[in-house]
């Protein structure tokens, strides 16, 4: 599931959008940043303001290829007990309640599930 994101977030892009980045392919970064996005086109692609290194790039790209900067953005859907599946809500792992442990039991009961 691709992150919501607004005008003004901060975000990388990935490098493989960007050509010529004087140095090979293999000494990039995987992303470059952070720039701010100025405008959304649609939910799938967004324009962001580039620095002076950039300039000459197009400033549009696929939301694919753009991650919000910071820290990981991974959330995870949960279903509190005795709730239906119209209540479910998308959290970051430090807003769900006991997220650590929740989710390192969710973790190593699917790390079984697989070895079997």
């Amino acid at each position: 599931m691709e992150p919501d994101f607004r005008e003004g977030d901060q975000v990388c892009v990935s490098t493989l959008s960007l050509q010529n980045l004087k140095r090979p392919k293999k000494m990039r970064e995987s992303f470059v940043g952070p720039f701010t996005i100025i405008k959304l086109i649609g939910k799938n692609a967004m324009e962001v303001k580039l620095t002076e290194e950039f300039c000459r790039k197009h400033p549009v790209f696929p939301a694919r290829k753009i991650r919000l900067n910071g820290k990981d953005q991974r959330q995870y859907l949960l279903r509190f007990k005795s709730q239906t599946a119209d209540k479910d809500k998308r959290l970051e792992e430090d807003t769900i309640p006991d997220g650590k442990l929740h989710l390192r039991r969710f973790r190593s009961s699917r790390r079984t599930e697989q070895s079997h």
